[in-house]
């Protein structure tokens, strides 16, 4: 799948495409009946006169087996088949954040000492080191995968109301230990803000990315810089570009997941639910993409320790003007305890990536 409009789509494959949902709620409704089914062509115009694609899926289920759907609702099917498809989803992202990780693992020991300016609200600060900088970027994604980790995936067997009046009717044994969130969206929301922490991690190495490979700073490059439609002598930051693009559009698709959530009314939602479909796919995707524009650049990121060295030392003294408020030393030790804030986190990294 590839998309004109958001460059790099193809890079989330077949999640979260109209043909995964249709698997997903044909292999929801097998599950439910008890043996496999066949999946159907949908027309997914035909969803519209239900308000959502179960319906005219059913009739076409039906073909296959009279039994099929007995005891289930509409949103058992939609709910339970974006869970799947988030969890195999998460599946994924998972692997590209343990390749960043990796990466900036190696980066952040290769350039534990290498020496650079720090910057704050843009301006020279104090002096740190390449490594520490790289430290950071890799909390942040260790933060994400801690919190990908810990989601859950339930799924939805309310039946029409959450009653699971039909089910007992039927003289179906009961499920136990699942969860009716049909007005309870708290597992769709948990997805969004997940996803939307990895946006945020890939987003902190891009902006510095971007920022740093200035030609007047030049401390850092992509290794394949972008071209230009008019000016083919320059090596754009493109994956970096890119990365920013889906963070500055992430945060409010799970805000529209809250809003979502907010809007649940009686047992089954008039609009809410309906909303988050698009809304998670579309921040599915998103992640997916920014996830692996970063893995490929962290993998193929240019340091230049030379134009660091450079730049610290044209800051001049001001960078030890800190550190020499606190004491009479005219050689002050100007790092602290990067260097065991580096070790701390790349202990991390490989103990959570093996």
């Amino acid at each position: 799948m590839a998309d004109l409009f958001w460059p790099g789509d193809e890079r989330a494959d077949g999640h979260f495409t109209d043909a995964a949902f249709l698997r997903a709620m044909v292999e929801v409704e097998s599950e439910w009946l008890g043996r496999e089914l066949e999946v159907p062509e949908l027309d997914p115009a035909a969803a519209e006169a239900g308000g959502n694609p179960v319906i005219a899926l059913v009739r076409l289920l039906r073909e296959q087996d009279l039994e099929v759907h007995r005891g289930l609702t509409s949103q058992d099917v939609v709910d339970t088949a974006l869970m799947r498809m988030a969890m195999h989803a998460v599946a994924d992202v998972r692997l590209d954040l343990a390749a960043i990780g990796h990466g900036l693992t190696g980066l952040a020991e290769q350039h534990r000492d290498t020496p650079m300016v720090a910057r704050t609200l843009t301006q020279h600060a104090v002096p740190t080191t390449f490594g520490f900088r790289v430290a950071a970027w890799l909390t942040a994604v260790l933060d994400a995968d801690e919190d990908l980790a810990r989601l859950t995936f339930p799924r939805q067997l309310g039946g029409a109301a959450g009653t699971r009046a039909a089910m007992v009717e039927l003289g179906r044994e009961l499920p136990t230990g699942i969860p009716r969130w049909h007005t309870t969206r708290a597992p769709v929301t948990r997805i969004g803000d997940a996803l939307v922490g990895c946006t945020d991690a890939c987003a902190r190495i891009a902006n510095d990315v971007v920022t740093m490979s200035r030609p007047e700073i030049g401390e850092l490059a992509e290794g394949s810089g972008g071209g230009s439609s008019t000016m083919p002598n320059k090596a754009n930051p493109v994956l970096s570009v890119l990365v920013r693009r889906a963070a500055l559009t992430t945060p409010q698709l799970a805000a529209t997941l809250h809003l979502a959530a907010a809007q649940q009314v009686d047992d089954r939602a008039d609009g809410g639910w309906h909303a988050e479909w698009a809304t998670l796919r579309d921040l599915v995707r998103r992640t997916l993409v920014a996830v692996s524009q970063t893995a490929d650049l962290v993998a193929d990121l240019r340091v230049a320790p030379d134009r660091m060295a450079a730049n610290l030392a044209a800051a001049g003294d001001a960078v030890l003007a800190e550190q020499r408020s606190m004491t009479d030393d005219p050689a002050p030790t100007y790092l602290g305890d990067a260097g065991a804030y580096v070790d701390q986190v790349v202990a991390r990294a490989k103990a959570a990536l093996g």
